[in-house]
């Protein structure tokens, strides 16, 4: 490792507090037989990681491979934080080069803050502005690997801030039978955000075809922002279906 980067390690290791990387621990279920099985914390907070991101913003992708690579989870965080910073701020060439980093260490995005923070604003964003996406969303979510399923529906929250929300429901559709709480909470947010940035009448399209197919969970969260009458009327199954 550069003598450059071994200082960023040390900044970020200078601020591991061990009673918050238990909690951490805890809170990101890193037992044995649970989602995030084997993480380790240093118990740094996000925003001080955002500081350190806005202080070495410009490392080579090359280098973050150090960090995105690495046991503790904030030192992922940080990598793909910078990533998204570069995304955002840089070239055509250093975007299609940040995408496709960010495709070669996805192994190590294995997490639901990892990918929440980041997926949309690399993933989403470059598939929606390259118009290539090769099937690449709907590759993830038939995937076993529970974060690429998680990416591939959370990658759409890209289109839903530019207002489409075809993507999201292809991707919701795909889905609806998944076995496990972190998707169905995922694609309920999703489809919540269509009905809040795009219309209610909109999400209600995707709702009424579908949500008595739905996890309970998946529907509590796509419908959290409905007035009352129509939210216990969903849950209780009275909303007349669309054939």
């Amino acid at each position: 490792m550069s003598d450059s980067l071994q200082h960023i390690q040390e900044r970020l290791r200078a601020l591991a507090h061990p009673e918050k990387a238990k909690i951490l621990s805890g809170f990101f279920k890193t037992g044995p037989g649970e989602y995030g099985e084997g993480d380790r914390f240093l118990g740094i907070t996000v925003p001080q990681i955002r500081d350190l991101v806005k202080r070495y913003a410009d490392i080579p992708l090359e280098y973050l491979a150090v960090f995105v690579t690495s046991e503790f989870h904030e030192e992922r965080l940080f990598a793909l934080l910078v990533a998204v910073h570069q995304y955002e701020k840089g070239s055509i060439r250093v975007r299609n080069a940040t995408y496709r980093w960010y495709i070669k260490h996805l192994a190590t995005i294995n997490n639901w803050d990892l990918i929440d923070l980041s997926a949309d604003k690399i993933i989403g964003r470059h598939l929606m502005e390259t118009r290539a996406s090769g099937g690449v969303l709907e590759q993830f979510a038939k995937s076993k690997n529970l974060w690429r399923r998680r990416v591939a529906i959370m990658a759409t929250f890209a289109f839903i801030k530019k207002g489409r929300h075809v993507p999201t429901f292809n991707i919701a559709r795909m889905l609806l039978k998944d076995s496990e709480d972190l998707i169905h909470k995922a694609v309920g947010w999703m489809l919540r955000e269509v009905g809040k940035r795009i219309g209610q009448d909109v999400e209600e399209d995707f709702l009424r075809a579908h949500y008595q197919a739905m996890p309970r969970t998946m529907l509590r969260y796509a419908i959290e922002r409905f007035p009352r009458r129509l939210y216990r009327a969903y849950l209780t199954g009275r909303v007349e279906p669309l054939t």
